[in-house]
């Protein structure tokens, strides 16, 4: 799938709809919509927290990004205290094994 080839290099994409214009989340080759073909952009890496937790002094929340799109990851928190609705940063995404690797700073 190309999502998994773009995550890989470090590329945040999200798929479109070529039929009916629809935000595809999560990536999927064809539309859940009406099963058009999808096309991938790269997205926004400006996001809204809409949770965040800490577990044994790590930091993590799920980032609301364009379309809808939420994904979770770590927190990187430095001075600033997260809040729900804070704007974060995704500065980095990739894969680690099976799994998708998302880090996101706080702006």
């Amino acid at each position: 799938m190309k999502f998994d080839s773009e995550i890989k290099k470090g590329n945040f994409v999200i798929g479109s709809c070529q039929n009916c214009n629809k935000i595809v989340w999560p990536p999927s080759e064809l539309c859940n919509g009406c099963f058009g073909k999808i096309i991938w952009k790269k997205a926004s890496r400006i996001g809204n927290i809409v949770e965040y937790s800490k577990k044994d002094n790590e930091d993590f929340c799920i980032a609301e990004f364009e379309g809808g799109v939420r994904i979770m990851g770590t927190l990187v928190v430095k001075s600033k205290k997260p809040e729900v609705g804070s704007k974060v940063i995704l500065v980095k995404c990739g894969t680690a094994g099976e799994n998708y690797i998302f880090v996101m700073n706080l702006l």
